[in-house]
């Protein structure tokens, strides 16, 4: 009789899991380590499209207004009513004025510039103000407010012995410090705020690492 068969059956030992490769070899990662991401998959993470909805909203309320304005002109001929003042104007200014003239070149110059305008919020993403963070699972995104992200690295700069203010900057590339410190020698509180927001930059969790610049006086003398 076998040792399993020969114990009872509520405390019959359970089948132990084969061990991982990394378990294997003794490399096993410790339990509070999170999966990388990899270089790769940051490249791949896009920013936020904008809805764009006061300029489309505006774009579609002038076109609906022009084109129902001239279907009702139209219809209005059709039923043997005669055009209105506008329309026979803005037909006789056509036919009369060249095309060099300064109104014409004017109102070109107009819808050209109010045509780029919309061709570049349609091929741009816009939301500057929110930073795209690192996937945490496929399928989710996550971003974070530039505004949010300074205060946070404010926090951690007051934090070091010597700093009396703080002035963050967190653009889209890269975040620059002005700090006053009241004592300590200025290399040495250098130091530890590369170091600090350093760290909390890396805490943040962005997608696209920011550059860190840190610029450090002494107070105003008065």
């Amino acid at each position: 009789m076998s040792d399993e068969e020969a114990e009872p059956a509520g405390t019959r030992r359970l089948p132990t899991l084969d061990k991982t490769a990394g378990e294997a070899d003794g490399t096993t990662p410790a339990a509070g380590d999170a999966p990388s991401t990899g270089a790769a998959d940051h490249d791949r993470v896009r920013r936020f499209w904008s809805a764009r909805r006061v300029p489309a909203t505006l774009a579609a309320l002038v076109l609906l207004a022009a084109a129902g304005l001239l279907l009702y002109d139209v219809a209005a001929v059709r039923a043997d009513r005669p055009a209105m003042a506008w329309r026979r104007r803005l037909a006789r200014e056509l036919a009369t004025r060249h095309l060099d003239n300064p109104w014409v070149l004017g109102a070109a110059a107009v819808a050209v510039v109010l045509g780029i305008w919309l061709i570049v919020l349609a091929v741009t993403p816009g939301l500057r103000q929110v930073l795209p963070m690192r996937p945490a699972a496929p399928g989710i995104r996550a971003g974070l407010d530039r505004a949010a992200a300074a205060l946070v690295l404010r926090d951690r700069a007051m934090e070091v012995a010597g700093v009396q203010s703080v002035r963050m900057a967190v653009g889209r590339r890269k975040a620059k410090a002005h700090v006053v410190s009241h004592f300590r020698e200025l290399d040495e509180v250098r130091a530890d705020l590369d170091t600090s927001l350093g760290e909390g930059l890396r805490q943040l969790g962005l997608a696209h690492e920011l550059r860190l610049t840190v610029d450090v006086r002494r107070p105003k003398k008065r």
